[in-house]
């Protein structure tokens, strides 16, 4: 690090983040549909609440919404479609969730990308049981060493590096292995209030969490104040139509939004 009179500091650019500007090239080639929803998770919140109240325990939101999209995918599997360089579709049966986890690693905070595996097959409790384990012992997660391992796939040229991202999202199997299925980030846990996370998504399903607001709503016929979550999907339309899209959308407001019980066993 350097300074400079002390007006400003010198600092190297992180080579990892060269995977967010890769990444975002080939997002950019896609042609993305994007809906942004209001969901009522007064009641889901409600219980979250009661259950820290009653054990210490702090469930996780994210986990339950991870839970409700593996059930909305699986139920509409044509929405984590691939194309492989045969041109032909590729619709997994499982649906992997690549999503970021908060960890502690050396000192420092950073997101661990992390692959929730057949999350259709999990319960919330699983769920939220496999991101505690990795935010408690991040170092013996095996994506902690793949992406400790990216130091030299960064060392490559830049071409190179966009060639082989390219041969990779043609790849379904491989594609699935790596980075997942679908695709859900949070933004709401950086900050309060409301708002929309506007980003980008490789997948053929990204969903990004927003924030969390109370509004005034008509519920049950009376007037209330709920809490709405603030969610955004992006779609594909390469590969996903409205229609299916407007379903897979109607099933996942409806899981999150009536707290389904997801804690039976979805083997």
């Amino acid at each position: 690090m350097k300074e400079n009179s002390g007006k400003y500091k010198v600092l190297p650019f992180p080579r990892i983040r060269h995977i967010i500007i890769d990444s975002g090239r080939l997002c950019h080639r896609k042609h993305t549909v994007r809906g942004l929803f209001e969901i009522d998770v007064t009641n889901i919140r409600k219980f979250i609440r009661e259950h820290q109240e009653k054990t210490g325990e702090s469930l996780s939101f994210t986990a339950f919404v991870i839970a409700c999209l593996g059930q909305a995918v699986a139920v509409n599997r044509s929405i984590q479609a691939y194309r492989n360089l045969r041109n032909q579709l590729i619709i997994f049966e499982d649906v992997d969730v690549l999503t970021y986890i908060e960890i502690e690693l050396d000192g420092e905070k950073f997101p661990l990308a992390y692959i929730i595996r057949a999350a259709n097959r999990k319960t919330w409790r699983e769920i939220h049981d496999e991101i505690r384990s990795i935010q408690q012992q991040p170092e013996h997660s095996a994506h902690a060493r793949l992406w400790n391992s990216m130091r030299f796939f960064m060392l490559l040229p830049g071409f190179i590096r966009n060639i082989i991202f390219r041969l990779v999202n043609r790849s379904p199997q491989t594609w699935k292995k790596y980075v997942g299925t679908v695709y859900l980030t949070s933004v709401g846990m950086f900050g309060t209030g409301g708002g929309w996370g506007i980003g980008y998504s490789a997948h053929t399903l990204g969903i990004t969490i927003g924030g969390i607001s109370e509004q005034v709503r008509v519920h049950n016929g009376q007037i209330e104040i709920r809490e709405c979550l603030n969610l955004t999907a992006d779609f594909d339309h390469d590969l996903v139509d409205g229609a299916p899209a407007a379903r897979f959308t109607e099933q996942f407001k409806k899981l999150i939004e009536t707290g389904v019980d997801l804690t039976e066993s979805r083997e």
